[in-house]
């Protein structure tokens, strides 16, 4: 089975700030704050959890001039590749360059003009600042809905072709591309398209995926199948919620599809009638108390010892529940039976010497 990079098509590498993408480097995860940009404490506050957390790259809105100002307030505080976020305002992107933002968002839906664009363009290139086209299926140009019956992938991939081509007629390739979809297999279909039409990087996700549940299981059919296919450069998990949930599910979707290992992998059974211990409760506790650790471990917490041990072998450390108690097991190999009210508490201790 080839490997994600085998199947990859290399693409220009950027650079955000200190992170290059594209080429054969890692996928970046990427993140948008929730907060007021004019908040400095909440936003550097949010911004610090989602570093933590392992997000690579966090954009923000910027709205208005408050928020240019606290762009280098922002960068102080955290060191984390920026984004700005424009919207229908140009001189605010060309002030957030300014203001030292590592690379801004514009969407060719709300800013057409292209003396505009040409502005931004030229700023960049001063400050050597990339740009991402972020097409939306939900913004494009008002004649591609006329001209494709709606807001078709043909459609999204030709707003894109307009830009990019615009682009490089004012001599700017230093370009990151973001077309989504609201759908799944649409969003599957567009960057497939994107891949195959462009050299530039690729920030993928669903758009406006839903809340946690819905929104991840979106995200995780779209991705597993570009990531499988070796499409993707960036990676954002869209989710209501707080933004730091969706650094932990990007995370899991790099981790579960094998292409970057992070830390603690727990694996438990869904429980039946054997079940006499809470392997609900022991698996979610474990798994909190577990979350900063990152070395590469699995975790088993299985419900009996009928046939726990033997399904979860190849587990680094683990428990097989019993009537009132758990046989603590390593590498498929017994060490000893535990009481109920200790299980947490010394599978936690092995779980440390691992």
């Amino acid at each position: 089975m080839k490997t994600f990079n085998e199947k990859r098509k290399v693409k220009k590498e950027i650079n955000i700030g200190d992170i290059t993408i594209g080429g054969k480097n890692d996928i970046a995860i990427q993140s948008m704050t929730n907060t007021d940009t004019r908040d400095l404490n909440a936003t550097v506050n949010q911004i610090a959890r989602l570093k933590d957390a392992g997000c690579d790259i966090v954009r923000i809105s910027v709205f208005d001039n408050d928020c240019v100002s606290n762009i280098p307030l922002i960068k102080k505080a955290v060191e984390v590749p920026l984004v700005a976020d424009i919207h229908y305002n140009h001189i605010l992107a060309i002030e957030s360059i300014k203001a030292g933002i590592d690379k801004i968002r514009i969407n060719p839906g709300n800013i057409t003009d292209k003396n505009d664009i040409k502005a931004i363009i030229n700023t960049a290139k001063e400050y050597k600042v990339p740009i991402r086209i972020g097409v939306n299926t939900g913004s494009l140009p008002e004649h591609l809905y006329d001209m494709y019956n709606g807001p078709t992938s043909e459609a999204v991939l030709h707003a894109v072709k307009d830009q990019v081509d615009m682009f490089l007629n004012y001599d700017f390739d230093n370009i990151v591309i973001a077309a989504k979809s609201v759908d799944a297999m649409q969003t599957v279909e567009i960057y497939r398209k994107l891949n195959e039409a462009f050299d530039f990087p690729l920030h993928t996700g669903v758009t406006e995926a839903g809340s946690y549940i819905k929104g991840t299981i979106k995200s995780t059919v779209a991705l597993s199948i570009l990531l499988d296919e070796g499409i993707s450069d960036t990676i954002r998990i869209s989710l209501t919620d707080d933004p730091v949930k969706e650094v932990t599910v990007a995370k899991d979707i790099l981790k579960f599809t094998g292409i970057k290992e992070y830390g603690v992998n727990i694996i438990s059974c869904p429980t039946c009638g054997r079940t006499k211990i809470d392997i609900i409760k022991i698996a979610s506790i474990i798994e909190e108390r577990t979350k900063h650790i990152k070395k590469n471990i699995v975790i088993a917490v299985m419900g009996c010892a009928v046939n726990g041990i033997n399904e979860a072998k190849y587990a680094d450390i683990g428990i097989a529940g019993g009537d009132g108690k758990a046989v603590l097991f390593k590498k498929g190999k017994r060490l000893r039976t535990i009481p109920e009210d200790r299980i947490i508490e010394e599978l936690l201790i092995e779980i440390e010497k691992c």
